[in-house]
């Protein structure tokens, strides 16, 4: 190990600088929407069997809700522009901009070049949770999914129902593709109730059992049409594996809601990213 510097520990003492001061960012109307809301039926739901993925799909000025329905599960949440796959969920630019872990007024923002919100997040039941004594959180956007490459790669095994596949299956069915074709359209994810951080000492992702009950939710809001897949990890709750036949696991439900006619008067979805592309 290389010696520290004399200066060692005043380099260590510079004050940190946020780098997305988020000032600027457009606020998402969040009274509009929680008011359109009450009126709003349920107009089509989907059930995540355990370790198995669903799709679905909330069209524009929709709204969706993700809930815990039978036990203590987290799920890893998918999100596309349903008119095109190449705009989807940016799970690396929504941590730069909201940080590690989501909740109410904060928003799934989609991928280069279009940039702009596809989601907003309007209720959720855990936001009581808030950053715990080791670090953890409730609904990262820090870890990628697991996948059945890492888990050869550290166990050597061939398991299937890891989110990766299990989210490649299920968009798979939904276009009417090999999963071969659909595999390169999944991407990193919204940890839904997945408790998470980073350990101090090392700076290891770790997870922890899920705060997670029976009927908590996270629910949103479509800012443009999409089309969403979920999959209830074979972690279950996360309390000690993951990709694994051995956890307890259970369905994960998605509801999707349609509000009243002119409920959301005035509202238009975000239009895309507004820089000119040309990269100089």
């Amino acid at each position: 190990m290389i010696k520290a510097p004399k200066d060692a520990d005043a380099r260590r003492a510079v004050k940190p600088v946020i780098c997305y001061p988020v000032e600027t960012l457009p606020a998402p109307n969040l009274d509009l929407y929680q008011s359109a809301r009450k009126g709003a039926v349920k107009v089509s739901e989907v059930l995540a069997a355990p370790r198995e993925a669903a799709c679905f799909r909330a069209s524009a000025g929709q709204f969706f809700r993700i809930s815990s329905v039978e036990g203590p599960q987290v799920g890893d949440l998918n999100l596309w522009n349903a008119n095109d796959l190449s705009e989807r969920f940016y799970s690396g630019k929504s941590r730069a901009l909201h940080g590690t872990h989501l909740t109410t007024g904060e928003r799934m923002w989609s991928s280069f070049p279009q940039l702009r919100p596809m989601a907003t997040i309007i209720a959720d039941t855990l936001d009581w949770y808030g950053i715990d004594e080791f670090g953890g959180s409730v609904h990262d956007v820090i870890g990628t999914r697991c996948d059945p490459y890492t888990h050869n790669l550290l166990s050597g095994g061939q398991y299937h129902h890891c989110c990766h596949s299990n989210l490649t299956r299920a968009l798979a069915v939904e276009l009417g593709i090999s999963t071969a074709e659909a595999e390169p359209h999944v991407h990193d994810v919204l940890n839904v109730f997945m408790c998470t951080g980073f350990t101090r000492d090392t700076g290891q992702y770790f997870m922890k059992s899920s705060p997670v009950r029976v009927g908590d939710y996270l629910e949103f809001f479509a800012e443009i049409d999409l089309l969403g897949a979920l999959s209830a990890c074979p972690g279950g709750d996360c309390s000690s594996e993951h990709s694994s036949d051995g956890a307890a696991c259970y369905p994960l439900l998605i509801e999707v809601f349609e509000p009243a006619a002119g409920a959301l008067e005035g509202w238009q979805s975000p239009a895309l990213s507004g820089y000119c592309g040309t990269h100089g």
